[in-house]
């Protein structure tokens, strides 16, 4: 049976966000990859690694499933709890599905996901407990499958999916369910999923943003409510996507920290821009969170710059 995770005896418990990693095939690229990752485990020694979409280009490989392998290799080697979520890229190969990549995470050894609920839409929706001293859940890490590209015809071209309603429902009932074991506490949690909800451009727009935004906001035209049930469910307090390569920053809305991770390739960007993690580190019976940035050349970035709200960017 595997092991739950767990606050250390200091009281913490440390995530690296990997995002965007598009493994397609061993080449120069990759390999300077993996060696990157490694060594930021190293430094950082996570309890856990989250996969935040975009794992493999699964339309450019010649073998997605050693792709998907390879590139959860670097945890599985150094023994490291990991789990995933799928991105737009993961699934566009013909021949493999969103199912059976969750299923393959699933089949290794130090995968920490779990199967998917009934009736919930997606692959690799989920939630994992964080314990206490006395194995008593202390944290959730909930796993949301944000889809690939838009299943309306008219919104099909460029555009993106969003999570769906019976995924909210299913969210709202864990949630519930863990605020009443809780003693009808809400729970300390966070979310990971790959495409922003429609918020990020809020707060970039409206909100004081720290990071860099060098990238459009790729979100989903359609808002289904996602943002609003984690406000009413008030148990997460952030969350952690990836899909826009040259965005990096974070921003407060209605007590939600919503956080891009920092792009672990750079897989289109035309101009520099040092690839590597986002690390998040809770405090057992706080409700909050320090996150920063783990670069490639060994750098952490513990305060990203300020951006001010300059109104709307976004054109529709």
């Amino acid at each position: 049976m595997r092991k739950s995770l767990r606050f250390n005896s200091n009281g913490a418990f440390k995530i690296v966000q990997f995002t965007d990693t598009e493994f397609c095939e061993p080449d120069e690229e990759e390999f300077r990859m993996k060696a990157m990752m490694k060594r930021i485990l190293e430094a950082e020694k996570p309890d856990l690694v989250v996969y935040t979409g975009d794992v493999i280009a699964s339309n450019k490989s010649p073998d997605p499933i050693r792709a998907f392998r390879d590139a959860v290799s670097i945890p599985e080697d150094m023994g490291i709890p990991w789990a995933a979520v799928f991105g737009n890229h993961d699934s566009e190969a013909p021949n493999l599905t969103r199912e059976q990549l969750h299923h393959l995470q699933l089949s290794h050894r130090y995968c920490y996901a779990k199967p998917d609920p009934p009736n919930v839409h997606g692959a690799g929706n989920y939630v994992i407990e964080v314990m206490d001293e006395h194995n008593q859940p202390a944290a959730a890490l909930y796993f949301l499958d944000s889809g690939s590209y838009s299943p309306l015809e008219h919104l099909r071209v460029g555009f993106y999916d969003w999570i769906r309603r019976s995924q909210i429902g299913w969210y709202t009932e864990t949630s519930y369910s863990l605020t009443a074991k809780n003693g009808g506490e809400p729970l300390p949690s966070l979310a990971f999923f790959h495409i922003p909800l429609p918020e990020y451009n809020d707060i970039w727009d409206f909100s004081v943003c720290h990071g860099q935004k060098l990238d459009t906001c790729c979100a989903p035209w359609i808002n289904t409510g996602f943002f609003a049930a984690m406000v009413e469910m008030g148990d997460i307090m952030g969350t952690f996507v990836g899909h826009d390569h040259g965005n990096d920053f974070w921003g407060v809305h209605h007590g939600i920290r919503l956080c891009y991770g920092r792009t672990t390739r750079n897989a289109y960007l035309k101009h520099p821009f040092k690839t590597g993690a986002r690390v998040i580190q809770l405090t057992e019976g706080k409700r909050s969170f320090d996150t920063w940035l783990h670069l490639e050349d060994g750098t952490t970035i513990h305060h990203q710059p300020e951006h001010l709200p300059e109104g709307r960017s976004l054109q529709i």
